[in-house]
């Protein structure tokens, strides 16, 4: 036993060399949420959102806007028709400006806009030494849609809550990041464990080679058992290869995952301790009707389908609006005159266009608004079934892995000391080699059982939290509304 714990440091020293400090879960999930490139990219997404919105909200403020033209300078020959009908070309030398200021606000109850604007013109004719001023000095007017399709209604609705929905995908999307981080880290584990039991058996393998070696030439074994340990030695060996091969792989997708940009090495240490707490059913269906982006997303759905019945009842009577203005206008000589006794100016206009036979196009596409609303109504209601039924799931997972834990430890612990008797018993003789390596394979499969019934429950748990956005172990929301 001792020349096998001599080989076993032997040959687990170069991998230790290597390992520069250790990390364990909380540390591996803490790096992935602050600087994995997911979780960058998560945070962009989060910006986007929030600045599609502050979009959406400066469309229902005044714009202020100035357009015109500097001074146009045209030279030339323009063709004048005479009274007679002849015709003369005349030289023009001119030059022409225009400056427009503008205020518009959209009216987000009727879907149409209201403007005030001021313009100033101001035409020169240098070829004959004379100007003049021409100005709008106050134009109000009022462009009204009838029985149309209101935008500006709809999306008052459905833009609060799209990015309240956006919000939430954050904080469940940081969590996915927390569950795959917490998988990646298993991974890794596994591949630890994995190189230990390779490297154990390795040593322990050479080790009953060498014994069965020294049974063979004093003719207590026979040369089929030699043989027989020989291949488990040559199979261990390949084992321990191929384990450092999984170590090196898993390490670099952990590695690439948490963003980091060199080639420093870490060893993970096996979070055996778990927090205790309950989940109760209700209370974990409760917690994501109220907290998740998907039942936030289903209630814009149902207002989307609602609002595109809305837009093809609008879409019935096509093009009818109502526009009115009123302002006051002048034109004079000098820029001081244009204030002098302006003259009014109004407008007041009612267009349509009213098909009176279209073939059934309208009725046909209210019909498929309706029908499209019924069959969203029902993909809704699916859905909202499918999201309680996955809460229902893992909820009821969650006391299956407890014990599984439990039970997994518990047979390590056996498998182990089973082992060590067995171990002893073929050292003098009263087990052949056959019923130790079953002994050996036990063991082995029953750490790793152990490992993955760790791995599921600590990713059961973060996948438990992005669903319910609610910690049941600390008993803390994850994700807490802004009040309006």
């Amino acid at each position: 036993m001792n020349k096998t714990l001599i080989l076993l440091a032997l040959i687990a020293m170069p991998f230790s060399l290597f390992a520069q400090h250790k990390l364990n879960l909380e540390e591996v999930i803490a790096r992935a949420l602050a600087q994995s490139p997911a979780s960058k990219r998560t945070e962009t997404s989060k910006l986007t959102r929030y600045w599609q919105y502050r979009t959406f909200r400066a469309r229902f403020n005044p714009q202020l806007t100035v357009s015109g033209n500097a001074p146009s300078y045209g030279q030339g020959f323009t063709q004048v028709i005479q009274p007679e009908g002849t015709r003369l070309f005349q030289p023009i030398n001119q030059t022409n400006s225009l400056t427009n200021v503008g205020l518009i606000q959209p009216l987000r109850w009727t879907g149409g806009t209201i403007s005030a604007n001021t313009n100033f013109n101001f035409f020169n004719d240098i070829a004959r030494n004379s100007s003049a001023w021409n100005s709008n000095l106050f134009f109000v007017s009022l462009n009204q849609p009838l029985y149309a399709f209101n935008p500006f209604k709809w999306d008052r609705r459905t833009e609060p809550l799209r990015f309240e929905e956006s919000k939430r995908e954050f904080v469940e999307q940081m969590e996915f990041i927390a569950q795959t981080a917490a998988d990646m880290y298993f991974q890794v584990i596994r591949a630890q464990i994995d190189e230990q039991i390779a490297t154990f058996n390795l040593a322990n393998n050479d080790t009953i080679f060498k014994i069965e070696q020294g049974r063979y030439n004093i003719g207590t074994t026979s040369q089929d058992k030699l043989l027989q340990v020989e291949l488990q030695l040559l199979k261990s060996k390949q084992d321990v290869a191929q384990a450092r091969i999984n170590i090196q792989n898993n390490s670099l997708m952990l590695r690439t995952f948490l963003g980091f940009k060199d080639d420093e090495s870490f060893e993970l240490a096996l979070p055996e301790e778990i927090p205790t707490f309950e989940v109760g059913l209700e209370d974990a269906l409760n917690y994501a009707r109220r907290n998740r982006a998907a039942y936030i997303a289903f209630e814009r759905r149902r207002i989307e389908a609602e609002r595109d019945v809305a837009r093809a009842k609008g879409s019935r009577l096509n093009d009818a609006s109502l526009s009115a203005s009123f302002g006051l206008n002048n034109t004079a000589l000098m820029f001081n005159d244009l204030y002098n006794r302006p003259s009014q100016q109004q407008q007041f206009n009612v267009s349509f266009n009213v098909p009176i036979f279209n073939w059934g196009r309208n009725k046909a596409t209210m019909q498929t608004a309706l029908a499209n609303k019924k069959l969203n109504d029902y993909t809704i209601a699916q859905d909202e079934v499918n999201a309680d039924q996955e809460i229902i799931t893992q909820v009821r997972q969650f006391d299956l892995l407890r014990l599984q834990i439990e039970i997994t430890k518990k047979s390590d612990e056996v498998a182990r000391e089973r082992y060590n008797v067995a171990q002893n018993r073929y050292l003098i003789g009263k087990i052949d080699i056959t019923n130790l390596n079953i002994a050996l394979t036990e063991k082995d499969n029953a750490r790793r059982s152990y490992v993955e019934a760790l791995r599921s429950f600590w990713t059961s748990y973060f996948n438990l939290r992005r669903l319910t956005l609610y910690d049941f172990a600390s008993k803390q929301l994850l994700y807490t509304p802004e009040p309006n």
